[in-house]
């Protein structure tokens, strides 16, 4: 596993610049990282909030009536709706400046550390954008053939799905800069690849526990893609790849497909997505297609493809230094 799984030079400048924790102190580390980014993204969303709940005549009137049940039920269903929805994927951006100011300023780390190189950055976004689309798309593929998902044309309106893809392209890379740039980086510190690989992308199924509709297998998929990330990561030794790779699997899920993301609706979608009852253990049911064996299948096969590949940039600008490091002795 070590030789797939060398360590990139953002491991090893985080090291230099600061010794690893232990396991347990770095979890818990990360779980009030999380805390506060939450925090943040709240007090974003809040103002956003307020005004869409101010113009609601339903929220209005249910206030006005002191029924409480009417109000949490009015409150809801505008938090489902394509404005907040957008507004909470934006304010993600939090995460990405509270996660670098931590690594900055506390791990004395590099904002290379977290996975933002130069080289070649528009080349593996464009091609992890890529890699997204096709990736989910096999999935619905395979729902399709097998008879568990119909598509049908959805209800589509340009410039809103304009304001999705450009929230997601915020969210996704926000939550690879949280699991893979700070936390992944984090652990590789002091243990093997291997162990922080899997812990981060543990991590990462756990932010989802309390989705809508989660399920075992959703959550077993949700690791594998972390693990998918995180080898993208390595194998690239940035975070561009996988920052789109899950930008694009968030936003052709929802609203390219009309497939609910981590049992999340989108109502604007070129598709509309209708799933055969009895079958959700290929389709995912509630959850959405990262629910179902669809996706597991995918994922493995993604995870392997990105494990074969021994050498690349990342591995040979590994070699080079090893071998400069290795003459200077």
């Amino acid at each position: 596993m070590n030789q797939w799984l060398k360590p990139p030079r953002a491991v090893r400048e985080a090291k230099e610049a600061q010794k690893g924790m232990h396991l347990i102190l770095e979890i818990l580390v990360f779980i009030a990282v999380f805390f506060v980014c939450t925090i943040g993204e709240v007090l974003v969303v809040m103002p956003v909030q307020i005004i869409v709940l101010m113009h609601s005549q339903d929220y209005l009137d249910a206030v006005a009536s002191g029924d409480l049940n009417r109000v949490a039920e009015v409150s809801a269903q505008i938090a489902n709706t394509d404005t907040l929805t957008i507004a909470n994927l934006f304010a993600t951006v939090m995460m990405i400046i509270i996660i670098f100011l931590f690594c900055r300023f506390i791990q004395k780390r590099k904002l290379s550390t977290l996975g933002f190189t130069g080289e070649n950055a528009l080349i593996h976004y464009g091609r992890g954008l890529v890699i997204g689309f096709v990736i989910f798309s096999l999935a619905v593929c395979i729902c399709i053939f097998t008879g568990t998902l119909k598509l049908e044309m959805g209800q589509f309106a340009l410039p809103v799905f304009l304001l999705y893809a450009a929230g997601y392209g915020i969210q996704g890379m926000a939550e690879e800069v949280l699991c893979r740039g700070y936390f992944m980086v984090s652990i590789g510190r002091r243990y093997p690849m291997a162990v922080a690989v899997l812990v981060n992308s543990m991590a990462f199924a756990a932010l989802h526990l309390f989705n809508p509709g989660v399920t075992a297998l959703a959550l077993l998929n949700l690791t594998l893609f972390g693990i998918f990330a995180s080898v993208c990561f390595i194998k690239t030794g940035n975070i561009w790849m996988a920052g789109a790779i899950h930008s694009m699997w968030n936003l052709v899920q929802g609203n390219v497909y009309g497939i609910k993301v981590s049992g999340l609706d989108s109502a604007c979608s070129i598709f509309s997505a209708e799933a055969a009852e009895g079958k959700a253990w290929m389709h995912g049911g509630d959850f959405g297609l990262e629910g179902g064996l669809a996706i597991t299948i995918v994922l493995v096969i993604g995870i392997a493809c990105f494990l074969l590949i021994k050498k690349n940039g990342q591995d040979t600008e590994t070699d080079l230094e090893d071998n400069r490091i290795k003459e200077d002795q």
